[in-house]
């Protein structure tokens, strides 16, 4: 696509990830002139190419072949010669990622949205430089400049990655064949959810985490939950332990590890995942010379407008500071180009819902337990359990529980937390409650179909109370 003819823009966005993109179809409602620069092949960014999206279909895929070959039977489905077809179940996940992706750019046609292929470059206030990929250059002139650029995989000291014995996240998700063990440095999001993919598999998944539980952030009694549940499925975690280094010899890799007693230990695997988290991807885009301050972790300095220290150059999603969320640049993006558009655009932080999709999932929006304590808050906590959940029941699907945590002045809530199947779909309900300002008892007397898995979040609201009806 090609600039208006005057050759500048209202609006040029550097990356065409969630925050990206969904800025721009934003703007282009909004009636700014708009270009997004992208120098990958195709639009989405981490998410969904090598991201969200091909790990939740990896996961579903997963999900669906175990409980094929473990959990029919129970239902009165017998089923013999259950196979894994691993190329097909890739083929399905990059169909996927294939629709969505040509699915954007159907949308910037719809918004009269420029795409301008090549590396974005900040040359200046008003200016940005895109390099092609034959190195030709051009200038884009434009009255704002919105840095969406994303972020990419930590790579930690002595854990190279190879692309093939050695590997990020991004390789996780095109391994051609099964690997006998698999080692997964981290227990956060990411590393559960690839670990939890490979296992279900046939992998034997160990997976190597510094702190001293699962999902670090998270509510710890729900995360507690979550890696019981993992355990039992067959997943090992050493939690305190470091990996100082790994090499690969042959067809292995050789891990040399630290436990918190400070004793050194070795492991093996065919396969060594390292998923630590991302860092921002403020690299090669001219900030530095163009004045644009960064924190020491590298992150992009915005005030509450998401304006960066440089008039007219703005900043959201993982390039700043906060949780690194495709949902979370979404709406960063929307707030950011409705306010340079000069509407109120706005992000409730204290709403953001977070999901580990393993199984069970694990999702939470508010605060913690831990946090209300750490801020002195006086708090009653209402819980739930799914096995008293009719619904739950009929699924066969009963670990887990809600958590709901409310301000025991205001009974407003401050937090809910989820750990059983569908908690991604459950937490949406507790975070409109969190945006709406509800209180425990707002949920509580609002009538729930049943049987359903959402009574369990107004059951857990009654407990609040201590008058949970079910359990």
């Amino acid at each position: 696509m090609g600039d208006p003819g005057n050759g500048s823009y209202d609006l040029v966005i550097i990356g065409a990830g969630p925050g990206g993109y969904t800025a721009a179809n934003r703007a282009g409602q909004l009636g700014l002139r708009t270009a997004v620069v992208e120098k990958d092949a195709t639009l989405g960014g981490t998410c969904l190419n090598v991201g969200c999206i091909p790990s939740k279909a990896l996961l579903h895929s997963s999900e669906l072949f175990e409980e094929a070959r473990e959990g029919f039977a129970e239902q009165g489905i017998r089923l013999t010669g259950v196979e894994l077809d691993l190329p097909a179940m890739m083929k399905r996940k990059a169909k996927i990622v294939t629709v969505l992706t040509r699915g954007i750019a159907g949308l910037f046609k719809k918004n009269k949205v420029d795409w301008v292929s090549g590396t974005g470059r900040v040359a200046g206030a008003g200016r940005v430089t895109v390099t092609a990929a034959d190195g030709t250059t051009r200038e884009l002139a434009t009255k704002s400049i919105l840095i969406a650029s994303g972020s990419v995989p930590i790579e930690l000291p002595g854990l190279a990655f190879d692309g093939k014995r050695i590997i990020d996240s991004t390789a996780a998700l095109e391994l051609d064949h099964v690997p006998g063990e698999l080692v997964v440095v981290g227990a956060g999001a990411i590393g559960l959810e690839l670990g939890s993919v490979w296992r279900r598999l046939g992998s034997k998944v160990t997976v190597v985490e510094l702190t001293p539980g699962t999902v670090p952030g998270m509510d710890r009694e729900m995360a507690k939950l979550l890696e019981r549940a993992l355990h039992k499925q067959g997943m090992k975690f050493l939690f305190e332990t470091k990996v100082e280094s790994a090499k690969v010899t042959g067809e292995r890799v050789q891990l040399t590890v630290r436990g918190k007693d400070d004793t050194a230990g070795t492991l093996e695997a065919d396969v060594l995942l390292v998923a630590v988290g991302r860092r921002a991807y403020p690299d090669l885009l001219g900030l530095k010379e163009a004045g644009v301050r960064t924190d020491p972790r590298g992150r992009i300095e915005v005030d509450h407008h998401y304006a960066t220290s440089v008039p007219g150059i703005y900043a959201v999603g993982d390039v700043i500071a906060g949780p690194m969320l495709a949902h979370k640049a979404e709406d960063e993006g929307v707030a950011c180009v409705e306010r340079i558009a000069g509407k109120a655009g706005h992000v409730n932080y204290d709403a953001i819902p977070a999901v580990v999709y393993t199984f069970p999932e694990l999702a939470s929006v508010g605060i913690t337990e831990e946090q209300a304590k750490e801020r002195g808050l006086a708090v009653r906590i209402g819980r739930f359990p799914f096995a008293a959940n009719a619904r739950a029941k009929t699924m066969g699907q009963i670990e887990g529980a809600v958590k709901m945590i409310a301000d025991a002045k205001t009974d407003r809530i401050l937090g809910v937390h989820v750990m059983g199947t569908h908690a991604s779909d459950l937490i949406a309900e507790a975070a409109v409650a969190i945006e709406l300002g509800a209180s425990s008892e707002d949920v509580a007397r609002s009538t729930h179909a049943h049987p359903t898995l959402p009574e369990a979040l107004k059951e857990a609201a009654l407990a609040v109370d201590g008058r949970s009806l079910n359990s």
